[in-house]
């Protein structure tokens, strides 16, 4: 079973909680991908998709539908846990980067590295 459930945060919609203390290093979830090819790329972004998406591929050309709870990871500058692309198993694979505790919030760097700052495509609430 896995260390997260999914609720209200009470802040911006639903958020990613951990159910028991997680510790840093371990893997939260693997998220089996689905693949979208850049030549559709213009039409997920008249959906509501679009604000689901990660990029896919060598060169990141692609997009990435995350299933499980993959795709609902909420976006801090100062996030609690990370994601690899696992491309051979066509997975996004979820670590804790910090100690969480039970009940906590896991969130990630949509910029992928935990340390980047860079502007998103929405305003930051922190």
């Amino acid at each position: 079973m896995l260390p997260i459930c999914l609720k209200d945060t009470g802040k911006y919609g639903r958020g990613l909680y951990a159910t028991r203390a997680i510790k840093t290093g371990e893997l939260i979830e693997v998220s089996p991908v689905l693949i979208s090819c850049k030549n559709e790329w213009k039409y997920l972004k008249k959906t509501i998709l679009f604000n689901y998406c990660f990029t896919w591929g060598d060169d990141y050309e692609h997009t990435a539908i995350a299933l499980g709870y993959g795709s609902l990871y909420n976006h801090s500058y100062t996030p609690n846990a990370m994601f690899t692309y696992n491309i051979d198993n066509l997975s996004i694979d979820f670590y804790a980067i910090a100690d969480i505790e039970d009940g906590q919030e896991i969130t990630i760097n949509y910029n992928e590295d935990s340390e980047d700052k860079s502007p998103l495509w929405f305003d930051v609430i922190e």
